[in-house]
């Protein structure tokens, strides 16, 4: 016997038919649900950003930063490189307190991060960022209009940042604000620094270069959660000794103006050969690859 109606059957369904609802039946040919306005735009603020969007949010930023007076980025990068003092501080008060353990590295490095923070997020110039804001605009355009603005803001930028490492450096060593187990620190990490070889620092900077412009991008595409990104991710390069042209050379700088190293050994040892690595990270590895993804996906 059929258990299903029949055309002019009244009453209930059978309890074997179940009654399909009206919103299914709508969407059979279509698997994507009804969604409310509220929803559709929640879901919009959920989806990730394109590498489309930040490499055009990071255009924008770099020509801005390309049109800034050379007095304004001499005091904002000369601010910088006194305020990257802080993760040599930072490193210093907390290793004062730790016994010469194998895991003490793990805690200490977690100082390394304050410089950064307060110049990223404080908007100051550091030259290992503008190795990807600065670049991300020149690739755009291809001219010397944009070119030579970008050289300009390196050699301005750099000078201004060693110029406030060098005074941040003496000032930690000749003041002695810091009592005499702290001091230690400071040496005992700047020495650390120091010992890298040239080639070896050329390496590592790459890797300390990666990481920094990387910071920028993600920054770039996230509205939220920067300071988790500034702090993990320059945690790694200060847990893995990546040296940096500005954090590591007030570490090293320490000993010069501290008379337990000379400013020779500084430039020709640890500066030139981390600078080289640096640039090369930012601007061939970052700016460079994802300039490229972003062309390619056009």
């Amino acid at each position: 016997m059929a258990t299903g109606r029949v055309v002019g059957q009244t009453g209930p369904l059978p309890a074997c038919i179940k009654k399909v609802p009206a919103h299914s039946l709508k969407n059979e040919s279509n698997s994507t649900p009804d969604l409310t306005s509220k929803d559709k735009k929640e879901a919009e603020k959920r989806v990730a950003v394109t590498a489309l969007v930040v490499h055009e949010a990071i255009r924008k930023q770099g020509e801005e930063e390309l049109e800034r007076t050379p007095s304004a980025l001499a005091w904002s990068g000369f601010a910088a490189g006194l305020s990257m003092c802080f993760s040599l501080i930072a490193e210093g008060l907390i290793r004062s307190h730790l016994p010469d353990t194998a895991w003490r590295p793990l805690l200490v490095s977690l100082g390394y991060p304050f410089g950064y923070l307060i110049v990223i997020i404080g908007r100051q110039q550091l030259f290992t960022e503008n190795t990807l804001t600065a670049v991300i605009p020149v690739l755009a355009h291809r001219n010397m209009a944009t070119l030579v603005p970008m050289l300009r803001l390196w050699i301005i930028v750099l000078a201004a940042n060693l110029a406030g490492a060098h005074l941040g450096a003496w000032t930690l060593a000749n003041v002695h604000v810091f009592p005499p187990e702290v001091e230690r620190a400071f040496g005992e990490i700047g020495r650390d620094a120091a010992a890298v070889m040239p080639g070896v620092a050329i390496l590592k900077g790459v890797l300390a270069g990666w990481l920094i412009a990387m910071v920028v991008w993600m920054l770039a595409s996230e509205r939220s959660g920067h300071v988790a990104i500034i702090a993990i991710l320059t945690y790694a390069v200060g847990l893995g000794q990546f040296p940096h042209v500005i954090a590591g050379s007030i570490e090293v700088l320490y000993l010069a103006m501290s008379g337990s190293s000379s400013w020779s050994h500084w430039s020709l040892t640890y500066f030139l050969p981390t600078l080289l690595g640096n640039i090369l990270g930012g601007v061939s590895l970052v700016s460079v690859l994802n300039h490229a993804q972003v062309v390619a996906g056009r």
